[in-house]
């Protein structure tokens, strides 16, 4: 058997409404959640081994901390142990190209993305209606990022249903390369006692043409964690003004628990020359232009 490969896409929160805690600590949710291309995505291959192993490359490598405990493998052998130990065992390659503790779901997603080549290797549905099954255990977006299109999550992430209404968004994605936990930020959210989960609609029916789904976006939605997250990671502040200040901006905003931040654009040529501003004037920045959605 040939490699395999599996691209590791950036999921983007456009919208995170959030509940107040429950008695288990977590938080029901409501998020308009898409997919960056390969620009924006970490990648994963894999070959036929003796046991389930990890390697880890790229520029945050060290960042994703020891082999042993990424996701990667806890999803692996989660999936195995599903299947009553008749997963194939892989030996995987990550290049780690994402930043860590960033809210675009890295880790979520290359622990999506080994599912996936499990699968593969695996053949039938089964494969695929287990890691589906056992996908929340392993994290809030896990299963958003196995399902990999656009869509809208709900409940605690164990819910997603994917959505045709969200067009594709050229977009720059920016994060100021500060580590941004998420614990930290949802005890800061909750400390400000949320009474309830802010209302969010549907999006429109029908596939919106950009700029009008953007306004849309823009005035019925939010994220109900950029308050607290700035509030502990004050940079990321400074990267919405100057991501707002930027010619063409249509939108900034911060995805998930943050600290990686969006903004949106009319066309992938403005979105580029906004990135490569942005990298001259910022090179300690880890800058990306991408394309969302579309799916």
């Amino acid at each position: 058997m040939t490699d395999l490969s599996e691209y590791a896409p950036a999921k983007i929160n456009l919208s995170l409404h959030v509940g107040p805690p429950k008695p288990n600590g977590r938080h029901d949710l409501m998020s308009l959640v898409v997919f960056a291309d390969e620009a924006a995505a970490d990648t994963v291959t894999a070959q036929p081994a003796a046991s389930f192993s990890l390697g880890v490359t790229g520029p945050y490598a060290a960042a994703s901390g020891p082999a042993q405990t990424n996701l990667v493998l806890k999803a692996a052998r989660a999936l195995n142990e599903a299947l009553d130990g008749n997963a194939p065992p892989l030996a995987f390659q990550l290049h780690k190209s994402l930043p860590c503790a960033a809210g675009i779901g890295g880790g979520s997603a290359d622990a999506a993305a080994a599912l996936r080549l499990i699968i593969r290797s695996h053949g039938g549905e089964q494969a695929l209606e287990t890691a589906r099954a056992i996908s929340p255990e392993l994290g809030g977006d896990v299963l958003a990022c196995l399902t990999g299109v656009s869509g809208l999550m709900s409940g605690e992430g164990e819910k997603y249903e994917p959505l045709l209404g969200i067009p594709p968004l050229s977009a720059v994605l920016v994060n100021p390369n500060v580590p941004c936990p998420t614990g930290p930020v949802f005890r800061a959210y909750d400390a400000a006692t949320p009474d309830k989960i802010p209302h969010h609609p549907l999006p429109p029916a029908g596939r919106a043409r950009d700029g009008k789904f953007i306004d849309w976006l823009s005035t019925n939605t939010q994220n109900s964690l950029e308050s607290p997250a700035i509030a502990l990671v004050p940079q990321i502040a400074d990267v919405l003004v100057t991501l707002r200040a930027l010619k063409g901006t249509r939108l900034a905003r911060m995805s998930g628990s943050g600290a990686t931040c969006f903004a949106l654009f009319d066309d992938s040529q403005t979105a580029q020359n906004a990135a490569e501003t942005l990298q001259a004037f910022h090179p300690e920045w880890w800058v990306c232009a991408t394309r969302l959605g579309g799916v």
